[in-house]
């Protein structure tokens, strides 16, 4: 078990080095001048000293490789750097902005988890085979439905015509509910599809069997043998979207226009704000590399047969 622990924190490594330096260097072969955009002002001569001050206050005037170690050092030490547009620390930006998307992204996992599974243990469970082909003909749809549309669909429909929620910038559990739900539906649809899966296969396995052997209902069967060794691979996804459900909070927060991660993305895109989108990236991966290393983690908790694989590595090896 040290040895698997050790081999996904390595990999979790690797991960966000990659995801820093393949950032570095995407951003700064972009066309463009970030500098004199951000130095530019509106029907004002552009002021060749100012951007070369500029330049060299955030060390652009150096070579890209200096550059880029000395981006990675101070990264190392928990500094990513100033934003190019009105100076403030990029980290603080973020902080700025997270806890909003924050909130929305755990409502939307939530929902996308609890209906997701509702869905697909409905499906499993059930011996009538129009309703569980039914239940298990939603989840492709839900998957394949485009963010945007899903979004504009809600808002037609409950913020337009029934005029339940807000339709722009609300607050609370009223203001949050649609981009929530806009960001679940694919979400949950992905875990239904891959739980659903999971559980079928498992049913068929020799244990169950004996379970029913023993006396024990369908839906006893369902919920102590055959649920836990099923969600692995639908917790495997679950961690994969978190990354997703960050992505997607740029498009639902600029269709709902909610302050948030989305609209500092947006902005900082829109800026040409290397600094700042760059930590974004950095900050997303990190997240979605902690959540998938939890995940791993998890693993031989949920599945037994994961730890005895490794415990038997570890006596091969002895």
């Amino acid at each position: 078990m040290g040895r698997y622990v050790a081999l996904r924190v390595i990999q979790a490594v690797a991960v966000l080095w990659a995801a820093f330096t393949g950032s570095f260097i995407v951003l700064y072969l972009l066309p463009g001048d970030p500098v004199t955009l951000a130095a530019s002002n509106p029907g004002v001569p552009l002021d060749a000293a100012a951007v070369a001050e500029l330049r060299a206050r955030y060390g652009l005037d150096k070579p890209i490789w200096q550059q880029y170690l000395t981006a990675l050092d101070r990264a190392l030490h928990g500094d990513l750097g100033r934003s190019l547009t009105n100076g403030q620390h990029v980290l603080d930006a973020i902080g700025d902005a997270v806890p909003t998307t924050l909130v929305l992204a755990t409502t939307a996992l939530a929902l996308a988890l609890v209906f997701g599974t509702a869905l697909a243990l409905t499906a499993a469970y059930t011996e009538r085979r129009w309703l569980r082909g039914f239940l298990t003909a939603l989840p492709p749809i839900g998957a394949s439905a485009p963010t945007f549309w899903v979004g504009l669909l809600l808002l037609q429909v409950f913020s337009f015509r029934l005029r339940l929620v807000p339709a722009f910038g609300g607050t609370g559990v009223q203001g949050t509910i649609l981009p929530a739900v806009t960001l679940a539906v694919p979400v949950g649809a992905v875990i239904a599809q891959v739980l659903y899966t999971s559980l079928a296969q498992t049913w068929r396995q020799p244990f169950v069997e004996v379970a029913f052997a023993k006396g024990a209902s369908r839906w006893w069967v369902q919920i102590r043998h055959v649920l836990r060794p099923a969600l692995a691979p639908a917790l495997t996804v679950a961690g994969v979207w978190v990354g997703t459900v960050l992505a997607g909070s740029v498009v639902v927060e600029t269709v709902f226009s909610r302050a948030g991660l989305g609209r500092l993305t947006q902005t900082a895109v829109l800026n040409e704000d290397i600094p700042v989108v760059q930590g974004i990236v950095v900050f997303t991966a990190t997240v979605f590399v902690v959540v998938n290393l939890v995940v791993d983690l998890i693993y031989p908790v949920l599945d037994p047969r994961v730890a005895q694989h490794f415990r038997r590595k570890g006596t091969v090896h002895a």
